[in-house]
Formats: structure tokens, sequence, C-alpha cells
């Protein structure tokens, strides 16, 4: 019987270094996709043709506010009276931004906007293009979300500081007293922005037409609850708001009435409380609504 010995001279093949295979996409964070969307969407939002309009709109109040005061300064107002009584510039300033920017054009612009972040991307036939990507749909929403809230930032609060300086100075007003309203406002406004803007996402993720939708609620649903009694106004948005404004209105007048509407109002800790996390809540649920839904596209 023979046996065999393995040959020691015979090199053995041996393995060498790896051959580089096909590169394996990875997801980003979420926190990265949804600043890469916000960095796509806040130049289309900045110079689309709906924000050119929109800044017309809110040009409205400081044309109105310019004219006041070069009738002030040419002598011709008098000085504004209300009831008989001169009405002080910060007045005036307080009743402009009560009612038209927070109870109109800051639900104007969330029903636009906020109703528009996934609805045009679905009318437009691209939304297959943002989510074939390898970023989450949530992340989709929440970059278009803030590019929306900086857009529209951008939008109104240069308004209101001119508006501030033309009229704040009427009937001998000081600037620097009423510096720091100036400043309460400009946040004020920002919150208000963010929670429609929030809301109205959420609908225009979960209805076929978002739009009309919205504007039903922000001046439907939101001026009768207001004028109800009971606890129905603390279901809106704009309740909550009316806590966190620091003017007081005159003593007569249109103003007067409609604030004394909101005489039960929660403390300002409280509202902002509320309101942030309206937003949190708002944002989840479109979110995953946006994740769960199915959207085809019309032919």
């Amino acid at each position: 019987m023979s046996t065999t010995t393995p040959d020691t001279n015979v090199t053995l093949p041996t393995a060498g270094p790896a051959m580089p295979g096909p590169a394996i996409r990875q997801a980003p964070p979420f926190a990265t996709a949804a600043l890469r969307v916000f960095d796509l969407s806040l130049s289309q939002m900045l110079w689309s043709r709906r924000t050119i309009f929109l800044g017309l709109v809110v040009g409205s109040p400081v044309a109105l506010g310019l004219m006041l005061r070069i009738l002030d300064a040419f002598g011709f107002t008098g000085g504004i009276r209300m009831g008989g009584a001169p009405v002080p510039g910060a007045a005036v300033f307080g009743s402009m931004i009560w009612l038209l920017y927070l109870r109109f054009l800051v639900p104007v612009l969330g029903v636009f906007y906020g109703t528009s972040l996934i609805a045009d991307e679905v009318d437009d036939k691209t939304i297959t293009y943002l989510f074939v990507r390898p970023i989450s749909r949530r992340a989709v929403l929440v970059g278009k979300y803030l590019a929306y809230v900086v857009t529209t930032v951008f939008v109104v609060l240069p308004s209101v500081v001119v508006l501030y300086l033309c009229v704040q100075p009427l009937g001998h007003g000081s600037l620097a007293e009423g510096f720091t309203s100036l400043l309460i406002d400009l946040g004020l406004l920002g919150v208000g922005l963010a929670a429609y803007g929030a809301l109205f996402a959420l609908i225009g993720a979960g209805i076929k037409h978002p739009l009309v939708t919205g504007l039903v609620f922000a001046f439907g649903w939101e001026q009768l609850a207001l004028v109800l009694p009971g606890y129905l106004r603390k279901f809106t948005i704009a309740y909550y708001l009316q806590a966190l404004v620091p003017h007081a209105m005159p003593a007569d007048g249109l103003g007067s009435s409609l604030q004394s509407l909101f005489r039960d109002i929660p403390s300002p800790a409280a509202s902002l409380s509320v309101i942030f996390a309206m937003i949190v809540i708002f944002l989840a649920i479109a979110g995953w609504m946006v994740e769960k839904r199915e959207y085809v596209l019309e032919q």
C-alpha cells in the first residue's frame, strides 16, 4: 500500500485583495434629506408666481400706511380720531396687525402655500421624481414645509417693519416705545405662519381638493367658532394667537368689539404650548399620510 505525500514545492493560490463591488447607495439620514429638499424647494417658492402675487397682497397694508404717513406729514388728517378721541399711531398699528395680518393675510398665506406642498407636485406630475429618490417621504414633506416657513417669513415680516415705520409715528408716537411690541408682533406672525402652514399641509396631504377645504376652514369655521359661545373656539388657531397679541384696541370701535370676543383667552405660555403641540401633531399626521397614501397621477 502506497501513500501520497504533499509536494511542498507547489505554490497554492492565495486570496488577493477584494475586488470592489457595485456601490450600494445608502439613504441619507432624515435631517440631511429634509435639508436637501428644503434647499431645492426654497428657491422655487421664493421666485414662483404665487410669491410675487402674494407679495403684492401683503404690500397693500404698506401702501395704506404710506398714504396715512404722507397725509399726516402734509397735515391733511388732523390726527386719526375714533369716537371724537384721537387715536395714537401705536393703536392704529396694532389694529392693522390684528385685523389685516393675523385675521386675513397669515391664514391666506397658510392656505395657498400649505395646501400646495404636496398637491402641486401631484398636479404637476412631478411627485414621482421626489418619491423615487432614496429618501423618506416624511423628509420631503418636512423639507418643503421649512421652505414654506422661510418664504412666507421673508414676504411678511419686511412689510410689517415698513408699516411700523409709517404708522407708529402718527399722533406724535415714538418708534422706540413701540419697538418691543414690534418684536413680539414679528414673532407672533412667524408662529402664526408656522401653525397655519402645518395645518394646511395636513389638509393638502390628505384631501383631494385642499384649497377649497382650507379656505372654508380659515374663513368659515374659524370665523364662526370664534363668535359662538362655549368651547368651540378652542378648536381654532386664532383663539391661541390672540392671547399673544401685545396691543390693546381703542376703547370704542370695531377693534374693541372684535377683541371683546377674546376676553376668555389662555395665558401666553399656555397658548404657545398648544400652538407648538399643534404644529408637531399636524406635521406628524401629515407625514404619516404621505407615507401611506398611494398617489395616482391623472393622465
